[in-house]
């Protein structure tokens, strides 16, 4: 074997390399560890603002974004798990998306998307305008929706959206969507009317309660502020006024009393 030149040719070449390789990996092992290439910069970039086309952060502090840029971006540029960092910033209430990428040298770049909140779900929770429930501590005058689960709000959301247009021609707006576990729908609006549209034909009861609203629901309001409306009738439907409904509440004390 000593005598074959080819061999120990081949074997001496394949030593080379593998000596090369491992120096080169010690090296890169190395090279990836601080304090070579440290992230120098974080860039914060915000998804604009749907409503008002803002692109500046509207609920999440410099301070938090400093406090994930402390603990916990580990590494430097090249060896820091864009995944962790990704996973800390949508551990913040008000952030419903992040994206991380590097930008060459020393920099990391953040687009963060912020939830939109569109209402209330029921008393723990709010809605985004996705339909997507959230929690966050907030004081602000927004509808209500309850439903019987959290996976109702998506659907809430959309049927909100419709009722708010087929009620923009009278200027009416909803302070409150129920849908009940039997899968009924009930709209209360800022003027205290309740309106009641039942399992079927929901958006058919609404357009109608609209179109006749000024030829004869309207005149009942002389009577006292309108208190209940029930839809569920084909042909027609129910009013109670805030004056009998403050009668029959009289009565109903009266009765007790005696």
């Amino acid at each position: 074997m000593w005598n074959n030149y080819q061999a120990l040719n081949l074997i001496s070449k394949i030593l080379f390399t593998t000596v090369t390789i491992t120096i080169l990996y010690v090296i890169s092992l190395r090279v990836i560890q601080p304090p070579f290439f440290p992230i120098k910069e974080i860039n914060i970039s915000v998804v604009a603002n749907a409503k008002n086309n803002d692109e500046n952060l509207l609920n999440i502090t410099r301070e938090q974004i400093a406090q994930i840029a402390n603990n916990e971006i580990k590494g430097n540029f090249v060896s820091v798990d864009l995944t962790v960092v990704r996973e800390a910033f949508l551990k913040l209430p008000w952030v419903r998306d992040a994206r991380v990428t590097r930008e060459w040298p020393d920099g990391l770049n953040v687009t963060i998307e912020e939830h939109q909140p569109l209402a209330y779900w029921g008393s723990h929770a709010l809605v985004n305008i996705h339909g997507e429930v959230f929690r966050v501590t907030l004081n602000r005058s927004l509808p209500i929706f309850t439903g019987p689960k959290e996976a109702s709000a998506q659907e809430v959301t959309q049927q909100y959206r419709r009722f708010s247009q087929i009620l923009n021609p009278l200027r009416q707006s909803i302070a409150e969507i129920n849908l009940t576990p039997r899968y009924a729908w009930r709209i209360k609006l800022h003027n205290g009317t309740i309106l009641e549209l039942g399992r079927n034909e929901i958006e058919e009861r609404l357009i109608r309660y609209v179109s006749v609203y000024h030829h004869s629901i309207a005149q009942f309001e002389q009577e006292g502020s309108l208190a209940y409306v029930d839809l569920r009738y084909p042909n027609g439907f129910a009013i109670r006024t805030e004056n009998e409904v403050q009668q029959v509440r009289r009565k109903s004390d009266f009765k007790i009393e005696t």
